[in-house]
């Protein structure tokens, strides 16, 4: 009897301290993603209206909680220009014929082009049926020479692969002065040489993109130069090809979940007033269109600075795991998870090595620009990739995220940074000669 008094007194003792364990706000967590998903957010594209309201939106967040602007600057929108090409007119013969739309596509980075096959200039490159289209062409993309690929009709599925690169799309630079053009035989390949034209008209432009971002400084002198980052990206697809009459991608668990999660945090630790480290808050555009968010905000600081980055990308379902579970990507290169399931003692949740290894996800998200300068950058997701039929879909709505789980892992990513941000752990470093791109 007095064993089980005991065991029963412990347990009451346990879920005292666990119900005074301070927590993340639900009412934050849920009216956050309902804001960024909405439906007038118009997708919160890279670009463009919805991009600037749902930053406006994060600033006025951030300025509620109480967060300061990163040093030397006024405000929270940090602003930088990429740069967007968009055709507005191609058209091709091949072998004397017209080609219809669909068998051109057109990635250039000059304003007019008029070529026919006696240009010296232009190179001409022939994928036959038996030849790796995407092996050809993507070397091609990066614009270091003008060149005209004839494709033969064996590979016309992979070739509508390529029909994206025709909406037009989005450099961190201005892209170099050339252009390639891939056109779609309508017949098989001969072994004579073919004769083309192809012409095309390419407007290019700067376009304003803006991360978002702020500061909780550190309250010890003696490491409030050191930073933890605390991030997500908060673009997505914004409008694309409708299904059943619906053209909005929300994005709500890729990005909103991860971006609410920052926001939360911001919360948390604004109200906790323990931070040693100073806290960087930090919400990413460009994710979808090659990382620039990622990597412009990276060259504004001393990446031997930051001591650790939470990346959080994905956080509104279940992991394969179960239920308070989430995964670390690059979990082997530094003793990060460790650290923080070590906080995490007492508790139920765990964190578990990514499990889909495969999918290279630790070079696919916005913790990879500071992981290749040796920075603790990992990121925390719950998604089951491999077998999401909501990503990058329309149907990704605030209605599929399981808010009550989300909240569990925001919650579990509080308590587990605890070590790091008050300064009494710091987790080893990630080899730069490791990280490939």
């Amino acid at each position: 009897m007095k064993h089980l008094l005991l065991a029963a007194s412990l347990l009451v003792g346990f879920q005292a301290t666990a119900q005074k364990q301070p927590a993340v706000s639900a009412a934050t967590v849920e009216r956050v993603a309902r804001t960024l998903t909405a439906d007038d957010m118009g997708g919160r594209p890279s670009a463009g209206p919805g991009n600037l309201k749902a930053g406006q939106f994060l600033a006025a967040e951030f300025k509620r909680i109480g967060l300061k602007p990163l040093p030397g600057k006024e405000g929270f929108l940090q602003e930088f220009e990429a740069y967007e090409a968009q055709t507005s007119a191609r058209t091709a013969t091949l072998n004397g014929t017209a080609l219809p739309p669909d068998n051109i596509v057109l990635s250039s980075g000059l304003p007019q082009l008029n070529w026919t096959n006696t240009d010296a200039t232009v190179r001409t490159v022939q994928v036959g049926a038996q030849d790796n289209l995407f092996q050809v062409v993507r070397p091609l993309l990066d614009l270091h020479e003008n060149a005209v690929v004839i494709v033969d009709p064996a590979h016309q599925a992979q070739f509508k692969r390529l029909l994206g690169l025709n909406r037009g799309s989005v450099k961190a630079q201005q892209p170099a002065a050339h252009a390639v053009a891939m056109l779609l035989a309508t017949a098989p390949l001969a072994e004579a040489a073919p004769t083309f034209a192809v012409t095309a008209t390419t407007t290019i432009k700067p376009v304003a993109m803006r991360n978002v971002v702020g500061t909780l400084p550190g309250r010890d002198k003696k490491l409030a130069s050191e930073m933890v980052v605390f991030s997500g990206h908060y673009d997505h697809l914004g409008i694309t090809q409708a299904v059943a009459g619906d053209s909005i991608a929300n994005g709500a668990d890729d990005d909103a979940s991860g971006t609410t999660a920052v926001v939360a945090l911001a919360e948390y630790y604004k109200k906790q007033k323990k931070n040693a480290r100073t806290l960087v808050f930090v919400a990413f555009t460009a994710e979808e269109i090659g990382g620039f968010g990622s990597q412009y905000f990276s060259r504004q600081l001393d990446p031997d600075k930051v001591v650790a980055m939470f990346n959080i990308e994905m956080i509104g379902k279940v992991a394969k795991f179960g239920p308070n579970t989430a995964f670390i990507t690059g979990y082997e290169r530094s003793d990060f998870g460790p650290l923080l399931q070590q906080n995490l003692e007492g508790s139920p949740f765990r964190f578990e090595p990514d499990p889909y290894p495969e999918q290279n996800l630790f070079y696919r998200s916005d913790n990879a620009t500071l992981a290749r300068l040796g920075v603790p950058a990992h990121t925390i997701s719950t998604d089951q990739i491999p077998t999401d039929k909501l990503y990058h879909s329309v149907d990704d709505e605030i209605e599929s995220l399981d808010l009550q789980n989300m909240t569990a892992v925001i919650n579990a990513i509080a308590r587990s940074a605890t070590g790091i941000i008050s300064g009494q752990q710091t987790p080893t470093r990630v080899a730069k000669e490791s990280v490939q791109r």
